[in-house]
């Protein structure tokens, strides 16, 4: 992480986006900053938050390629 705190600390999680009928798993990492007198966090870089929004985007346009660079792609069905 360039040009994060050296107070911080960081968590590996997966974040869903879903879009027209598919989910990505994408995965992300958490920013803890230790003493946020703002109370915000955890937050995302905006590298991870620009990923997401190019997962979306790529599904939207329902170019599973482009949005399966960033993570694993599954298709939604009705079962019931």
């Amino acid at each position: 992480m360039s040009g994060s705190q050296p107070d911080a600390s960081f968590e590996q999680v997966t974040r869903l986006v879903e879009e027209g009928g598919y989910i990505a798993k994408v995965p992300v990492t958490l920013i803890y900053e230790s003493g946020d007198p703002t109370n915000w966090g955890p937050y995302l870089s905006a590298e991870d938050a620009l990923k997401l929004d190019e997962v979306r985007c790529a599904l939207r346009r329902r170019d599973i390629p482009a949005a399966a660079r960033h993570g694993e792609i599954f298709e939604l069905t009705k079962v019931a």
